[in-house]
């Protein structure tokens, strides 16, 4: 005699099966679709793939952006180190010295900062956005500088402002006009500062582009002492190029400095 599962109360073998093989499918599913999620999200997340002429693009944007991301005292930092050559000193090793900034000047247009109605209308000329502009002097308050950066276009603009400014390091004007003054930067004065004497008549002054920033610089005597030419004084001379290119330089590589290429894995332009 055959017995009976259900009367024996034995489940159904099928519908166990039936369930399992459910709950199976069910979870694969699962599975795939978690997969599915975690695979797009490591693609938003992964690097886009670049070509080289993108990446170019891409920094030089990041580049000529800068100006306007960095905050005033990051580009302009309240100290800069400088060198003062051991061959000036006949030492042995060259003298660390700081420089400290007196004021950042409000960011302004590109016809009033500079020196010359010459100068202002090269920075017209080849596209000036703006001029942002700061005032440092040495440790003992002999010396101060102004350093300025015109945000041209381009790399190309920023050259050929460079080179319609061009002069010689040492310049000097007969008085304290400053429409006989060479074509560059205009010096920051702050009342009861250093700069409030800063010396028109003796001043070393210049110019030179890195990426789309023209970067300029004037420097001269803080305390007003006999108009005597500054190449005179060896030591003064060194130490004011010293101090305005060591503030320059680092100004400009705050500015300019090569940023990280954008990741492009298996793009054949990286």
């Amino acid at each position: 005699m055959t017995a009976n599962p259900q009367a024996s109360g034995d489940p159904p073998r099928r519908g166990v099966r039936g369930r399992r093989a459910a709950a199976l499918i069910v979870l694969v599913l699962g599975l795939a679709g978690l997969v599915i999620s975690a695979y797009g999200v490591v693609i938003q997340l992964l690097p886009r793939q670049f070509s080289a002429a993108q990446q170019r693009q891409i920094e030089n944007w990041q580049i000529a952006s800068r100006w306007q991301q960095l905050p005033a005292g990051q580009i302009f930092p309240a100290s800069v180190r400088y060198q003062l050559s051991n061959t000036v000193l006949q030492d042995a090793t060259p003298l660390d010295l700081n420089a400290q900034r007196i004021g950042i000047a409000p960011q302004s247009g590109c016809g009033a900062d500079v020196t010359t109605s010459a100068a202002a209308a090269v920075l017209r000329h080849d596209g000036c956005r703006a001029v942002l502009r700061a005032t440092y002097v040495d440790s003992t308050w002999s010396y101060v500088t102004t350093v300025g950066v015109a945000v041209l276009p381009s790399d190309a603009a920023a050259s050929r402002a460079s080179l319609s400014l061009s002069q010689p390091q040492l310049t000097a004007a007969d008085n304290a006009r400053t429409d006989r003054l060479p074509a560059g930067i205009l010096v920051v004065r702050y009342h009861g500062s250093a700069a409030a004497m800063f010396n028109y008549s003796r001043q070393i002054s210049a110019s030179f582009a890195d990426g789309p920033y023209l970067v300029m610089y004037a420097a001269g005597y803080a305390d007003s002492r006999p108009r005597v030419p500054v190449a005179s004084d060896r030591y003064s001379d060194a130490e004011m190029r010293s101090l305005a290119r060591g503030v320059a330089q680092l100004v400009a590589h705050t500015l300019a400095a090569q940023p990280a290429s954008p990741h492009c894995p298996g793009s054949p332009g990286c």
